[in-house]
C-alpha cells in the first residue's frame, strides 16, 4: 500500500488532469485552531505518518496553544501533505469525521501512529480507530472509496509544493516564510514573538 514520493506525485498529477477536485472540496478543507481575527496566521502542512508531525502535535502544540492560540494571538491553519498512500487514507478518514471531530481524529491517529502505521494492515488498523471515533463500517468504506476526497487531499499537497515550495513535513508558513521541521516552543517563540509586536 505504500507509494514512494514519485508514485504519490504521479497520482496527484493524474487526479489534477482528471479534474475531479470539485466534488469533495467542502468535505476536505483546511482546518484551523484559534480566533479567526488573530493577529498572526500560521499554516502547518503535515502528514499522518510523519513521526516529526506527531511530535509537534503531541508535544509542542499543547504549549503553543496555551501561549498563543488560546490567548487569541495566533490562528493555526492545518493543511494535508500526505507523504505516502497510507497517510493519504488517514487524512481522508480524518476529514470523514466532519469539521467538529476533525482534530479529535487527527489527535487519535497521531497518538497511535507508531501502532497503525507499522501494522501488517495499516488500513484495517485505521478503520478500527475510525470506528472508535464514531464512524460506522459503511461510512468508513464509503469514505475510503471516495476518490474525490483523495483528490482534494492531494490537491492541498500539490498547492503547497507549487505555491510555497514545501518539501517536507511538518512545514510551517510564518510571516510569509516557510520553516521546515518541528521546533521547541521556545524556538517557535523566537519566530512568532517579533511578528506579534
Amino acid at each position: 500500500m505504500r507509494l514512494d514520493r514519485r508514485g504519490l506525485l504521479a497520482a496527484t498529477g493524474a487526479a489534477l488532469l482528471a479534474g475531479r477536485w470539485r466534488g469533495a472540496a467542502a468535505a476536505v478543507a483546511e482546518r484551523a485552531l484559534g480566533d479567526p481575527s488573530a493577529k498572526l496566521v500560521v499554516v502547518e502542512w503535515f502528514s499522518m505518518t510523519c513521526p516529526h508531525c506527531a511530535s509537534f502535535h503531541l508535544e509542542t502544540l499543547p504549549e503553543l496553544k496555551k501561549r498563543y492560540i488560546d490567548t487569541g494571538k495566533v490562528r493555526l491553519v492545518v493543511r494535508d501533505f500526505p507523504t505516502d498512500a497510507v497517510a493519504l487514507k488517514a487524512h481522508v478518514l480524518a476529514h470523514c469525521g466532519g469539521p467538529e471531530r476533525y482534530f479529535a481524529f487527527v489527535d487519535a491517529f497521531l497518538q497511535s501512529q507508531s501502532r497503525w502505521a507499522s501494522a501488517r494492515d495499516p488500513i484495517a488498523a485505521l478503520k478500527q480507530l475510525a470506528k472508535l471515533g464514531g464512524l460506522s463500517d459503511a461510512q468508513i468504506d464509503a469514505c475510503l472509496a471516495d476518490r474525490g476526497m483523495e483528490d482534494e487531499v492531494l490537491r492541498m499537497r500539490l498547492e503547497a509544493q507549487q505555491k510555497h515550495d514545501v518539501r517536507s513535513t511538518p512545514s510551517f508558513l510564518i510571516g510569509g516564510k516557510v520553516h521546515a521541521g518541528n521546533r521547541s516552543p521556545e524556538e517557535f517563540a523566537k519566530l512568532l514573538d517579533p511578528l506579534l509586536r
